[in-house]
């Protein structure tokens, strides 16, 4: 079985700007890869979380069982190797 996979995005910008989520093209990337899994019946379900520090898609094999990858965008990083928080 795989361990957990975390996708890390620190934003760049110094300014964060009230809109706390993934931009257009993210989004895009994301749910692009979401349906081709869905499709081969690898992933099952996904749920987002949403704080002022990071927003965060989780994908499931299962509703029931713990997320099998997050992509987390962090807003506030302390530094670069700064990881999701649960």
């Amino acid at each position: 079985m795989r361990s957990n996979l975390k996708l890390v995005v620190n934003n760049p910008h110094s300014k964060i700007e009230e809109k706390h989520f993934f931009e257009k093209d993210e989004l895009k990337i994301i749910l692009d890869l979401y349906a081709k899994m869905v499709s081969e019946g690898s992933w099952k379900d996904y749920g987002l979380s949403i704080s002022s520090k990071q927003v965060g898609f989780s994908v499931f094999r299962n509703a029931t069982e713990n997320a099998l990858y997050k992509i987390c965008k962090n807003f506030k990083p302390k530094n670069k190797k700064h990881v999701c928080s649960k």
